[in-house]
């Protein structure tokens, strides 16, 4: 069907159709007020505002106005067949409070969904935003308010609110009212824009919105503009039942309620994005459970784009805390290298690194150190991408970010990662002066590909500061390896081959011993606190990954304590087996 062949024919507020109301409990005669809401959400953050508004429309607490919905008409034409839809759809934008003192309330997308879920409703779409318009009983004309950071407060939501009432006067808040907001819409954009919010509509007394179809805002954008618009998913096309949701996703049918034909979600996701913090910036985090080994996990953003999960346990073991912070290899992300039990058929990278198996294994042998794991993933999958984008200076800030969750006793710091992940440590290394004293180790997991003599003078710093400062370094002959039947890196571009310069310049100033146990050839220097551990690779296979998996992990957070070695062998069986979880 070509949208061409759709004529509208009209749309009108049905007087004769049957009644339908909200589906949501009764307000509770002592429920509070919209001016009482109003000061009680006023100076909440808005994640917590809107789960109290949440909290009180699930609740039942909206004007009784608002339950009856009012029929709305729809008459079109398709290729020639002439269509009747029947909506019902809520007289004003959502509100909370009684009749006479309420408060219309802006909302991100994520928060209008769950209330249009309970309510079994769906948003408009532009094209019915249009319809509600031509069919309103009362057509309000736009207030804008001047732009700028207050328009998402709920001062300015309180003031727009007060602007609409005055324009609205004594007339009846049954009648179907339009004009007045920008409506938060469903939009084929979605289907990419994932974290983000459509809004269209404001339309002036001319019937010309001022707001075009836009989602460019992210999805936690809720301005005094914003309302929300329910209509109920109980329609009738032709008389007959039908599904709002089942127009919108239908071929033929979605040009009765879309101008951009079937629509491929039709719904916003529920879950606030993760947070966004500035590297550097003090973290605010709500953790929850995982459900699995007494662990809690928290998600945020660092901008310019790069992913932050933290997992730790919820009862503290220890006063101290040891802060793993952990950079991907490239092209993993945070779920792969967690890892978890395999399904059939499932992406091999969940069943190659198990840092959360590893972890849970560290954790209950360093019962002095409440062990928190910080999993860092660079946007694109690649920190030597990303540093090339964003340069050095954020890694070190990142670490402070990540550091200021725990001020209230000590907190050390490991830097570890693997592959590209070593990238990451090297950022951080050219982006300071000196290596904090509160960095206690680092492990560089095949990951050092990124040396160069810059680093030498800060490491030997670094060591020499405390007999508590450990250097981990492992890699194998990947010179030797084969990819293909092709050698895939130089003999000096390789993980062996900046080991072999860092021995070499680390030596220079820090004799060291060195033994070998059938192809693992162990360096060592100032008493066993900087260790390389360089394997032969006469198989001429690629053992990149498998350090990782065969305890790796775990000797990078071990070695040198009395559990080193015990119950777990570097580069033998995976010793964490007990510790992987199903997904």
């Amino acid at each position: 069907m070509r949208l061409s062949h759709f004529i509208a024919l009209g749309v009108c507020v049905a007087q004769t159709a049957h009644a339908s109301t909200l589906p949501l409990p009764a307000r509770q005669p002592d429920a509070p007020t919209g001016s009482e809401i109003a000061a009680i959400i006023r100076d909440l953050d808005p994640r917590e505002r809107e789960q109290r508004i949440l909290t009180e429309v699930a609740a039942g607490n909206i004007p009784n106005f608002l339950r009856a919905l009012k029929p709305v008409s729809i008459t079109n034409e398709i290729a020639g067949v002439r269509h009747v839809l029947l909506l019902h759809v809520a007289p004003d934008y959502l509100a909370i409070g009684n009749d006479t003192n309420f408060l219309r309330v802006p909302l991100t997308p994520m928060t209008a969904q769950r209330i249009a879920d309970l309510a079994d409703c769906s948003l408009p779409t532009p094209k019915l935003v249009d319809a509600l318009w031509r069919a309103a009983e009362l057509k309000l004309k736009p207030e804008p308010m001047p732009p700028g950071p207050a328009m998402t407060t709920m001062r300015s939501f309180d003031q727009h609110d007060t602007m609409i009432k005055t324009q609205f006067g004594k007339r009846l808040p049954t009648l179907l009212v339009a004009g007045h907001k920008k409506d938060v819409v469903l939009a084929a954009a979605l289907a990419t824009k994932t974290n983000s919010v459509a809004i269209y509509g404001w339309h002036k007394p001319d019937g010309k919105p001022i707001q075009p179809l836009y989602a460019g805002h992210a999805a936690t954008w809720a301005d005094y503009s914003h309302g929300i618009r329910l209509i109920a998913n109980e329609c009738e096309l032709d008389g007959k039942p039908v599904r709002l949701t089942a127009l919108l996703a239908d071929t033929n049918l979605a040009a009765l309620v879309s101008t951009e034909g079937p629509l491929r979600v039709m719904r916003y996701p529920t879950n606030w994005p993760p947070r966004v913090f500035k590297p550097g910036d003090a973290l605010h985090l709500n953790f929850k459970p995982t459900g699995s080994f007494g662990e809690v996990q928290a998600e945020f953003r660092f901008d310019p784009e790069a992913r932050c999960v933290i997992n730790k346990q919820e009862q503290p073991v220890a006063t101290n805390t040891l802060l793993v912070l952990y950079a991907l290899p490239n092209g993993n992300t945070i779920e792969q290298t967690a890892g978890h039990r395999t399904q059939t058929n499932e992406d091999w990278h969940f069943n190659i690194q198990h840092i959360a198996a590893q972890t849970r294994f560290v954790r209950e042998r360093l019962t002095n150190f409440n062990v928190v794991i910080a999993y860092l993933e660079a946007g694109g999958l690649s920190w030597p991408a990303w540093r090339k984008r964003h340069g050095d200076a954020a890694m070190p800030a990142m670490g402070r970010s990540l550091q200021s969750l725990f001020t209230n006793a000590p907190c050390d710091v490991v830097l570890s990662g693997h592959s590209g992940g070593g990238s990451f440590i090297f950022g951080w290394l050219n982006g300071i002066t000196n290596i904090s004293a509160r960095v206690q180790r680092i492990a560089f997991l095949d990951a050092n590909y990124g040396y160069t003599a810059a680093h030498k003078g800060k490491l030997l710093h670094w060591i020499r500061e405390s007999e508590e400062h450990r250097l981990l370094v492992l890699a194998y002959n990947d010179a030797a390896g084969l990819l293909n039947g092709k050698s895939f890196v130089s003999a000096e571009g390789g993980t062996w081959g900046r080991s072999a310069l860092m021995l070499e310049q680390l030596g220079g100033e820090l004799p060291f011993t060195a033994t070998t146990n059938g192809s693992l050839h162990t360096h060592l220097a100032a008493s066993g606190r900087v260790a390389f551990l360089l394997r032969e690779n006469p198989e001429r296979k690629i053992w990149h990954t498998v350090q990782v998996e065969r305890n790796g992990f775990i000797h990078a957070l071990l070695s040198g304590t009395r559990h080193a070695g015990k119950d777990y062998e570097y580069l033998g069986e995976r010793a964490y087996e007990i510790f992987i979880t199903s997904p």
